[in-house]
């Protein structure tokens, strides 16, 4: 049973490991994850999460979010939400 239960865990592992390799050059590329669990494009994010989102320091997000007012956003009842296909499709436009 151990030796079953370490067999299926390896060849998981081996999957998502290839997986990633496949499309580590393919930012656009729907992981297996986002396969299995569906997308999630009209996940809204509340303001205090949007940090972790955009991958930098709660402070950082601030100032981004402070100096450019043009990001997508949605307010309901007092909070700011962010909608994270529009979130995501700014930050690759201002990177350009």
């Amino acid at each position: 049973m151990d030796f079953t239960l370490l067999a299926l865990g390896i060849a998981a592992a081996g999957y998502f490991i290839g997986d990633g390799l496949k499309n580590f050059k393919n930012p656009r590329a729907i992981d297996s994850m986002e396969s299995i669990f569906g997308n999630d494009d009209h996940e809204l994010i509340k303001h205090s999460d949007v940090h972790y989102f955009m991958g930098v320091s709660k402070k950082d997000a601030e100032m981004l979010l402070r100096d450019y007012p043009d990001v997508p956003h949605i307010k309901l009842n007092g909070e700011v939400y962010y909608p994270r296909k529009k979130l995501r499709e700014w930050l690759e436009r201002l990177g350009d």
